[in-house]
């Protein structure tokens, strides 16, 4: 159960975030700034790269490395392949976790590392690997951490991890807002040198604005009644999330919704874009989960009833390709099968900006609904 009364009240809402997770949501425009200046100290803006890369490969742990990677291959387009190189071993622990480059992999290829550990061995072995297969490594760590020594005595480019000036008691979530941007804008800055993304230093700018004036809006001291992040939060307090996404950025977005209310606020959803979200959720939305499969009698008593668990849609939207939209159709299929709706629509901006307003205001929503519920 959801305790809505905790959305009202700052402070209770300070003393339940053992994680910082509040704390790492209101600063990722200020991580943004940090990440920026640590890449430029790391010399990244005086990079004169030879060419594209023929491929770019993401490696790290969890879902941390899954969301740069999905980010990085969705604003790259079709410029140049991006693929996430998964881990095998026998349990997520940094110390069994192992990478492996592709065969094909080589001097025209370019390996990148993410995490906010830096103490996998299986990241330093797969380093080494790629210094004899002539790979060029750029990593993003924590400093004085295990893969620093090793990418840079390989010849690698290491950049630091932008991290806060305090320890959280609790071990930070792959999935915490503020390190995602520590991870991704580093290698934004990188890729915008080699021609792959278009991320210049004032569109970063622009991107840490943009999360300033979101984390304004959905902070804790603002009410539930005027912030975007807690309504959804209470919107889904009882709900299965069905997020429908519709755009270049909303859909990267609402997969890290996914993950985000799974792994801090321990809350199943599904997620698909439209419209083809349509034909894949429509027999879900009519089945038991629909908000119209209440049994016939109406006038029970519920008071000792257990809560039915119903499906609830958010649809996330950015500029539609073509300004053709599926978004009517979405709200008529929720609706006509009673299904409540949420929508989030970011302003105006470029697709960096659109995404890390989407981002942000849905990172907050995970946030409340994990603290609210307990989780």
């Amino acid at each position: 159960m959801l305790d809505e009364s905790l959305l009202d009240d700052p402070e209770a809402l300070a003393r339940a975030d053992r994680r910082e997770l509040l704390r790492g949501a209101a600063e990722a425009g200020a991580r943004v700034r940090t990440a920026v200046r640590h890449a430029t100290e790391a010399g990244i803006a005086e990079l004169k790269p030879d060419g594209r890369p023929r491929a770019v490969l993401i490696a790290g742990p969890g879902l941390a490395a899954t969301g740069v990677a999905e980010l990085l291959g969705t604003l790259a387009g079709a410029s140049c392949p991006i693929t996430r190189l998964t881990p095998t071993g026998v349990a997520p622990a940094s110390g069994a976790l192992r990478w492996e480059l592709p065969g094909w992999a080589g001097p025209v290829d370019l390996l990148l590392i993410a995490t906010p550990d830096g103490s996998e061995p299986g990241l330093e072995l797969l380093v080494e690997q790629a210094y004899r297969r002539g790979c060029s490594v750029v990593a993003v760590a924590p400093t004085g951490t295990p893969i620093v020594e090793v990418v840079q005595g390989t010849h690698g480019l290491f950049v630091p991890m932008a991290t806060a000036p305090y320890e959280p008691i609790e071990p930070l979530a792959a999935s915490a807002p503020g390190v995602l941007w520590a991870l991704l804008t580093p290698l934004l800055a990188l890729l915008d040198r080699t021609g792959l993304v278009s991320a210049p230093p004032e569109t970063l700018e622009k991107v840490a604005d943009r999360l300033d004036r979101v984390a304004e809006r959905c902070g804790p001291a603002i009410a539930p009644y005027g912030n975007p992040a807690k309504t959804l939060a209470a919107e889904l307090a009882e709900a299965l999330p069905v997020i429908w996404t519709e755009g270049t950025s909303a859909g990267p977005a609402g997969r890290r919704f996914t993950a985000a209310l799974a792994e801090l606020a321990g809350r199943p959803a599904l997620t698909a874009e439209l419209p083809e979200a349509l034909a894949a959720h429509s027999v879900l939305l009519s089945g038991a989960l629909a908000a119209a499969a209440d049994p016939d009698d109406f006038f029970r008593d519920r008071v000792e009833e257990q809560q039915v668990l119903h499906a609830r849609v958010v649809l996330l939207r950015d500029r539609p390709a073509g300004g053709l939209t599926a978004g009517p159709a979405a709200r008529e299929l929720a609706l006509s099968h009673d299904t409540a709706i949420s929508e989030l629509e970011p302003e105006e901006g470029g697709d960096l900006e659109t995404l890390a307003e989407l981002i942000a205001v849905t990172d907050f929503a995970a946030v409340y609904l994990a603290l609210a519920s307990g989780a």
